[in-house]
């Protein structure tokens, strides 16, 4: 018992020291967010000579953060809704459809996990053009549904399988087919893993930053949170505690949301792959 009370403190200790790793980028940023221009200078790892909220109220007001935040809540949702929809329905199809041709487009809807984006942007900047997504939200949220349902299909693919058939057959029986035994029956039982896709997704649309800069840099109505703390730092100027500030006030609701419902991560995560 000892032994293995030694072993679970030295496992705690280790977790802490890493949490802290990765959480010590994100405290930097806060602490700087409350000190001057001279202050940052001098000694970005000091503590403030005094926390004062001047830098946010400034933040707040010269990128009109209200207006950004309803941009990143339009292209959170438009992105979250497309995904979790055309995902769940082509994953549940798969699954259920055994052949070598569903195999196939199986394969075909998760390898593009594989391609790393900076390898496509260009086609992609060019497409959106073409098909007139860019400059907006909405086509924005659109682009999200391509780049996130691989790793969505592959998720709700390894849980769905786990479903029983005779789920569907009782379904059926009782007048149920189609997308009415998808939505009213199967759907229901996705919760867990939907709520799983709902906080990757989101911690990633809501954060991204390299898709917006390509999509809707150009035009301010339709700037992300991300993109205005970019817009701090300059070619002529960089102002530092404007743009810590701004990412800590652009990254914020993402990690509330996470700190919330991140129980569900790993629960959605683990009853996949045992299902799967």
């Amino acid at each position: 018992m000892t032994s293995a009370k030694t072993g679970r403190l030295i496992l705690e200790i280790v977790m802490i020291i890493l949490s802290l790793l990765f959480l010590y980028p994100l405290i930097l940023a806060i602490i700087n967010s409350f000190k001057s221009f001279s202050e940052v200078m001098s000694d970005v790892i000091a503590m403030p000579q005094q926390f004062n909220f001047d830098n946010y109220a400034y933040v707040w007001k010269y990128i009109n953060y209200p207006r950004l935040f309803i941009n990143n809540t339009i292209i959170t949702l438009i992105g979250l809704i497309g995904i979790i929809l055309f995902s769940s329905v082509a994953a549940y199809k798969l699954s259920r459809t055994q052949s070598k041709w569903s195999n196939m487009i199986y394969l075909l809807c998760i390898i593009p996990m594989l391609i790393p984006f900076q390898s496509i942007m260009l086609t992609v900047l060019q497409l959106a053009k073409n098909l007139h997504l860019s400059d907006s939200t909405w086509g924005l949220g659109i682009l999200y549904w391509g780049f996130g349902a691989p790793l969505a299909v592959f998720i709700y693919h390894g849980f769905v399988k786990g479903i029983p058939r005779e789920v569907d057959e009782s379904a059926t029986i009782d007048g149920a087919s189609g997308f009415k035994l998808f939505f009213l029956v199967i759907f229901p039982l996705l919760q867990s893993v939907t709520t799983t896709i709902i906080i990757i997704d989101v911690m990633w649309i809501w954060n991204d930053f390299l898709l917006p800069l390509l999509m809707v840099n150009g035009s301010p109505a339709t700037k992300t949170l991300t993109l205005a703390a970019y817009t701090f730092v300059g070619q002529y100027t960089s102002d530092w505690q404007y743009a810590m500030t701004a990412m800590v006030m652009a990254v914020m609701p993402s990690i509330i949301v996470f700190v919330l419902l991140q129980k569900y991560i790993v629960r959605g995560v683990v009853a996949g792959a045992v299902k799967g």
